[in-house]
């Protein structure tokens, strides 16, 4: 079952218990990098970005991630006056930006005014590359993209070697480690652009975006279907039977399936590519459990791979 999503608007207003909320805890809370205060704390907007985060803080720094259920929508999620409070009282708020979870900026801007507290925007760090990487139209889902979260992972060194100098070589030391085990990532994506550079899928929305992207595959899924299924509403008749036809005059080699929005019109369109015979690569918008980061990414550009042998 599909949540509703209202993609790329700012989320509705948290409402007046969530004022509440901040008014108190900006009150206690006044200087998010006075370490005297208390222990350090990192809020992520996911577990996503709560596993890079983690793979920095190692043991020095406790991380918490707001959604860690794969039936939250990020995009249209709201938050309690217990998450906001983990939100503003946080050292270091990370999230993903763009438009993906507006929760996060909704509680930073009724903050109280904490000028102090420390962010990591991890789609502001792929707009900053954008002079010089040709991305095309940027795409908020940049935690499939290798070299912004590698940017993320740094900026959140950086952080928390200022807010916690003493630990600061460590913090670094662990973005580096970080930094090399994302070529496990890159080294299958390589590989297949090496030999299946070109190779046309389908999505049911464009979640894999840069995952595609940096093996070298083309997206050949009509836009008005993907673009509705994303903003949660029905894509239009042409736009379902271009993309059934896909699949049944075999025009593609694989399907890229967002298994966290699936609804009867993304069902029926995965039905199709299997009974035409074309492998089906799952995807989602959370940490799958018991895995990391890398171990989740790669494993997805593994699926990649085997589907288009």
């Amino acid at each position: 079952m599909r949540v509703s999503r209202t993609f790329r608007l700012p989320a509705a207003a948290v409402g007046l218990s969530l004022t509440a909320v901040l008014t108190l805890t900006a009150c206690g809370s006044d200087n998010a990098t006075d370490t005297a205060a208390g222990p350090l704390t990192v809020v992520a907007s996911t577990n996503v970005w709560g596993s890079v985060a983690q793979s920095v803080a190692g043991d020095k720094v406790e991380v918490t991630s707001i959604i860690t259920e794969p039936s939250s929508d990020p995009h249209s999620f709201e938050t309690t006056p217990s998450d906001a409070a983990k939100v503003s009282d946080a050292s270091l708020v990370v999230y993903n930006g763009g438009g993906y979870d507006p929760f996060v900026e909704d509680v930073l801007s009724s903050n109280g005014g904490n000028s102090d507290q420390r962010t990591v925007n991890a789609f502001g760090l792929l707009e900053s590359q954008s002079q010089v990487r040709d991305q095309g139209e940027a795409n908020e889902h940049v935690w499939y993209d290798v070299g912004t979260v590698d940017a993320t992972a740094q900026a959140i060194a950086d952080e928390l070697g200022e807010l916690d100098p003493g630990n600061a070589a460590t913090y670094q030391a662990n973005a580096d480690t970080f930094s090399g085990r994302l070529k496990q990532i890159t080294a299958v994506t390589d590989g297949i652009a090496a030999t299946q550079g070109g190779a046309p899928v389908a999505q049911t929305e464009p979640i894999a975006h840069y995952l595609l992207e940096e093996s070298s595959v083309r997206d050949v899924t009509p836009e008005g279907f993907t673009s509705a299924v994303e903003n949660g509403n029905d894509p239009a008749a042409a736009d379902i039977a271009a993309t059934r036809q896909l699949f049944t005059d075999k025009q593609v080699r694989a399907l890229v399936y967002n298994v966290q929005t699936d609804d009867d019109v993304t069902r029926d369109v995965r039905a199709t590519a299997e009974a035409a015979g074309i492998p089906v690569v799952e995807v989602n918008e959370t940490l799958p459990e018991g895995l990391d980061y890398i171990q989740w990414q790669t494993n997805t550009a593994k699926a990649l791979a085997a589907a288009l042998q």
